[in-house]
C-alpha cells in the first residue's frame, strides 16, 4: 500500500523522512517529488468559457463607468452638449478610471505576491506493508503535513 503526503519544503519535511527510515522504512520505499511552481500566465482583460486567470478586470470598469453615465446624463441637461452624450462622455470616463484602479490594484498584488515569495510543495510517497500504515500516517501527521491520502486497501 501507498501513503501519499504533501509538505511544505521545510525542515519537518527531512525530519519526516528520517523518522520513517528509522521505523524501518527502506529508502528505496520512500519517494519526494518537489512540484514545479507554474509560471505566471500574462493576465486577460477578457475571460472566455474555456480560460479564465481568475482575475477580473472588467468590473470595475463597468461598476465606475454606470456611475459615470448616470452622473454625466444627470449633469447633462445642464451642460449644452445634452444629457445622452454626457451619459456616454461619463460612461467612457468612468470605464477608463475603473480600468485604471484595476489594473493598480493588480500589479499591487502582484508586487506583494512576489514579496511574500512562493512555496513549494513536495509530495511525499511512502510504500509500506498495511500494518506499518497507521504508524507512517501519525508520523506525517506530528510532522505537519498538509494532505495525506491513501492509495491501496489495508
Amino acid at each position: 500500500m501507498y501513503i501519499v503526503a504533501t509538505f511544505r519544503h521545510s525542515s519537518e519535511l527531512e525530519l519526516a523522512i528520517c523518522e520513517l527510515e528509522r521505523q524501518g522504512i527502506l529508502t528505496e520505499a520512500i519517494a519526494a517529488v518537489p512540484l514545479k511552481e507554474s509560471s505566471q500566465q500574462e493576465v486577460l482583460v477578457f475571460d472566455t468559457i474555456r480560460h479564465s486567470d481568475g482575475i477580473s478586470m472588467l468590473d470595475g470598469p463597468a461598476v465606475i463607468g454606470t456611475i459615470g453615465s448616470v452622473l454625466g446624463a444627470s449633469l447633462g441637461f445642464r451642460w449644452a452638449i445634452g444629457p445622452i452624450i454626457g451619459g456616454l462622455l461619463g460612461l467612457v470616463a468612468g470605464a477608463a478610471l475603473g480600468f485604471a484602479l484595476d489594473w493598480m490594484i493588480h500589479l499591487k498584488r502582484r508586487k506583494e505576491r512576489k514579496r511574500r515569495g512562493h512555496h513549494v510543495d513536495v509530495v511525499v510517497i511512502v510504500e509500506c506493508s498495511p500494518d506499518q500504515a497507521s504508524n507512517v500516517r501519525h508520523i506525517m501527521e506530528r510532522r505537519f503535513a498538509l494532505g495525506i491520502g491513501q492509495l491501496g486497501s489495508g
